[in-house]
């Protein structure tokens, strides 16, 4: 019998066991990951796809064109290893070590959160707002993996963009993706907030994306927040503390008429903008993302 003709694959760990029956084809693999995958991923397919890609260093073009060609042994392991993790709930971006946002493609760690599609419509946002304008100096304050910041920064060449985070893990990561993406031009630093930041230097922009779920939420023991750092997720007061904090503080480094932009929980809407207008900030309005979720706070500093 061809040794790739197997009848069944066993997986077992101490955190994991399953069972592959059939072949080592792609086309068997795809099918029988996804059945494996369908009840605790929303997008079963594509994740086995995506793992397929990594273990064979190929395309997803080439899964199409080539559904029965056989994994070798080696190449099988690996993909049983990679697939255990994704049942275990582990994130496809923490898995591959890469994420896309904006079309660009970043690295990613356990260090940083996950960009997500909907933190896209921030940086959408800012767009619209500074169309055309040449000569901007952005604050991006908890950069993570540098996505907002990067991203501004591929489409504006010439904007003057610092981006801290207080993580140095983070902030060397972010340096890497600037590195990576030859966006050189993004400064990028170890701040807790504003501590490290020139007291004397005025933003046009500041852009956030802070810790803002509370402790008790229950979305923190759900999906792939349950492997993301808990720093970059969780603040006290509600979520808002960190909000509030970055608020108050950002008085002091906003030009007149500068711009101060949060991403916020879906609930917390009212309660940003509320913080917002007690401290002086005007035109305060709140935008929804792709799901039409109350997420981006915005408001002029008069």
């Amino acid at each position: 019998m061809n040794n790739n003709l197997l009848s069944h694959h066993d997986f077992s760990s101490k955190q994991c066991q399953f069972q592959l029956i059939g072949d080592n084809s792609i086309a068997n693999l795809v099918n029988q990951g996804r059945k494996l995958l369908q009840s605790c991923s929303d997008s079963a397919k594509l994740d086995i796809e995506i793992l397929l890609c990594v273990v064979l260093n190929k395309e997803r073009s080439y899964l199409l064109t080539w559904p029965d060609k056989m994994l070798s042994e080696e190449q099988l392991h690996s993909f049983l290893q990679l697939l255990a993790r994704r049942i275990q709930g582990e994130p496809i971006a923490y898995i591959t070590g890469v994420k896309e946002f904006w079309s660009l493609p970043l690295v990613v760690s356990e260090s940083t959160l996950i960009p997500r599609p909907d933190t896209e419509t921030l940086v959408e946002l800012v767009l619209e707002q500074y169309k055309g304008i040449k000569n901007i100096n952005c604050l991006d304050l908890g950069t993570g993996t540098g996505a907002i910041a990067l991203a501004l920064a591929s489409e504006n060449p010439m904007w003057q963009i610092d981006a801290i985070d207080f993580n140095l893990d983070a902030v060397q990561l972010a340096q890497l993706n600037a590195k990576n993406l030859k966006l050189l031009q993004v400064n990028i630093f170890q701040s807790y907030w504003f501590s490290e930041v020139d007291a004397g230097k005025k933003f046009d922009l500041i852009v956030s994306n802070p810790p803002y779920i509370d402790c008790e939420d229950i979305n923190l023991k759900q999906g792939d927040v349950r492997f993301e750092p808990a720093s970059a997720l969780i603040a006290s007061d509600n979520g808002l503390a960190d909000i509030k904090h970055i608020a108050d503080i950002a008085r002091s480094f906003l030009t007149s008429q500068g711009k101060l932009f949060f991403e916020h929980g879906f609930e917390q809407g009212h309660a940003v903008r509320r913080i917002l207008l007690n401290i002086g900030f005007e035109k305060v309005q709140t935008e929804q993302d792709l799901n039409g979720h109350d997420r981006i706070t915005w408001a002029v500093f008069p």
